[in-house]
């Protein structure tokens, strides 16, 4: 096996081909390599960071927070750029906007003192937060309608919670849409169990949702044979690499030239998916 080829557990599930279920059956040009920003709105540099590398056209989307210091402008800033913007559900770190319900804060803080207090939370659902979890998706999905002018059709969630037990089980995700699914990992970088869970938690996934054939962070970018790894499979699946520009190793990469000779052939999608099937602003 060459250097970049993927390793064992690299392969798209059962529910998978070549073609990602985010295409709907439609057969795609190529694989494609999609980089996603996550946080948008969260705060002014964060979003200002995403957008610097918007421009600069190393980043494809990104995953707004709505509820947060800065979501209004950068909601307004998405909609004048036509910016492919999915929701990201925040269940973990304090809603910072100004005049947040006091119900909204209170059922949050629920939700975040209950997945926080045990990893082991996230994978338990707990029947008597079953409605705060409702509410808060609720909430936040409305907020982002108002946002954006339309229903979110990407969900993610931040610290990727969006895939604990009480979201999941309770079927918080609409139908249909684009969800994130658990990040990629070859075989020895996590326990069998460890994998084997998150392999369970795709295939329901993709049951109800569309989901890319691969997911992984952008970080760490060394040994470089990780990211040429990436881009290997970017050539023949659908490959989502989520990224955090407001950190400044991140920054620097995705500003600086390393990110276009890294991604050489396989191109950086301009959105989230050819087609407009799963980006909201086509």
């Amino acid at each position: 096996m060459s250097e970049n080829a993927p390793g064992p557990e690299f392969r798209p599930g059962p529910e998978q081909t070549s073609h990602s279920r985010i295409h709907g059956g439609r057969t795609p040009r190529t694989g494609l390599l999609i980089i996603n920003a996550d946080d948008w709105g969260r705060d002014e540099d964060t979003t200002d960071r995403i957008s610097d590398c918007l421009i600069r056209q190393t980043v494809s989307s990104v995953s707004a927070m709505v509820f947060m210091k800065d979501s209004e402008r950068a909601a307004s800033i998405a909609r004048e750029r036509g910016i492919d913007a999915g929701l990201h559900l925040n269940f973990t770190t304090e809603f910072s906007a100004p005049n947040i319900s006091r119900r909204l804060v209170e059922n949050q803080q629920r939700i975040a003192g209950y997945l926080l207090r045990r990893r082991f939370n996230q994978i338990v659902f707990h029947p008597g937060l079953r409605r705060s979890f409702e509410y808060v998706v609720a909430a936040q999905r409305e907020e982002f309608a108002r946002l954006y002018g339309r229903e979110a059709q990407r969900l993610d969630g931040h610290h990727h919670m969006h895939l604990c037990a009480n979201v999941l089980l309770g079927g918080l995700l609409t139908p249909g849409t684009v969800v994130r699914r658990n990040v990629s990992f070859q075989r020895g970088e996590k326990s069998l169990a460890n994998r084997l869970y998150r392999q369970a938690v795709d295939r329901r996934l993709a049951r109800r949702h569309r989901i890319v054939d691969f997911l992984f962070s952008l970080p760490p970018f060394e040994p470089q044979s990780r990211l040429d790894r990436i881009c290997s499979l970017a050539g023949q699946f659908v490959v989502e690499v989520e990224t955090h520009p407001v950190h400044a190793a991140e920054f620097r990469f995705l500003t600086g030239s390393d990110v276009f000779r890294w991604a050489g052939d396989s191109m950086i999608a301009p959105h989230f998916a050819l087609g407009g099937d799963a980006s909201g602003t086509q």
